[in-house]
């Protein structure tokens, strides 16, 4: 664990299911803090992920980063959110958003109201992780005398946001016990983020610890510049949907909107000034990479969980940060 926060290896989407337990165990004996489960539809599922790994490892933090607040009825989440902590107590921390708004609209669950559905649901598995009988009609999700037969038996459960917007960070420092802060993070964003966060806090009197994690695109090599070309095109990937609150605080919206009206993806990716990939990636030599992760933590992170994009060489890029990146962190 690095002297500044934890740093955390992100599994799951572009990762086979049948590598997850592997990959788990090498990170765990390799110094990795926790291990984040992605649930990006329609790849690797996260609960399932969770308890894949969660039978692999012994000791180490496991994180679901994150499940969707309309995927599953609220009671369902926390059903299977309290089986996983009763099976394995105190290692498990729920991280629940909204969704891709494109994957959840693909599935005909996009709510009338995005904020409404995460306060409620988050709320619901809260107090039914706690014991509590729920019996509430009239918002987007019914309860008929819901209670689980196994709620949670030890501390509770962690449920953090995995959020971007300014009203959703500050519905999560109201409600939630964390926050989850999206790929492409600027440390420029992770910065007006938590300045929303606190917001949220202020407004609901909460004094209790609050950590964000960063999830971050990592790319390391020997060769620095062959790791930004392949953090260049993930970020071209993930930024050719259009601007949002991240593009919009680190300043890039209209020169990003310009490029895609241009060419889409290839125009992002060929047309992207070399700052955006050294400012919203982890990518570089393993001193560049270290030199990042130390900064995003300086910057307001608690915990940094690493993407890593060449899933080919997963064995190969945990071995290598653990061997060159972490003892610099």
């Amino acid at each position: 664990m690095s002297t500044q926060g934890k740093i955390g290896l992100i599994l799951g989407s572009a990762i086979a299911p049948e590598d997850i337990a592997g990959a788990a165990t090498q990170a765990e004996d390799s110094g990795f803090d926790e291990i984040w489960l992605a649930e990006d539809y329609f790849f690797t599922g996260g609960i399932s992920g969770a308890s894949v790994v969660l039978g692999a490892t012994s000791e180490i933090t496991v994180g679901l980063g994150v499940v969707s607040a309309v995927a599953r009825h609220p009671s369902v989440l926390a059903m299977e959110l309290a089986t996983l902590s009763r099976s394995s107590p105190r290692r498990l921390i729920a991280g629940v958003g909204l969704g891709v708004p494109a994957w959840v609209r693909q599935m005909g669950l996009h709510p009338r109201s995005p904020l409404q559905a995460v306060r409620e649901c988050v709320t619901a598995v809260k107090s039914l992780l706690g014991g509590d009988t729920l019996d509430r009609h009239g918002g987007l999700f019914d309860f008929d005398n819901v209670k689980l037969t196994f709620p949670e038996t030890g501390p509770p459960m962690p449920v953090r946001l995995g959020v971007s917007g300014p009203n959703m960070l500050r519905l999560g420092g109201e409600i939630a016990d964390g926050t989850i802060l999206s790929v492409c993070s600027s440390l420029r964003y992770v910065e007006w983020a938590a300045e929303r966060i606190d917001e949220g806090r202020e407004i609901a009197g909460r004094t209790d610890p609050h950590p964000i994690t960063v999830f971050a695109l990592y790319a390391v090599d020997e060769d620095g510049q062959v790791a930004r070309d392949s953090a260049r095109a993930s970020l071209a990937f993930y930024r050719q949907h259009g601007p949002n609150a991240l593009t919009d605080v680190y300043g890039i919206s209209d020169e990003l909107q310009v490029l895609i009206d241009q060419g889409g993806y290839a125009a992002v990716r060929d047309g992207m000034p070399d700052q955006w990939v050294a400012d919203l990636t982890v990518a570089g030599t393993p001193a560049e990479c270290a030199a990042k992760i130390r900064a995003l933590l300086a910057g307001g992170a608690d915990s940094v969980a690493l993407a890593p994009l060449a899933t080919d060489r997963l064995s190969e890029i945990i071995d290598l940060t653990a061997s060159e990146v972490l003892p610099l962190v």
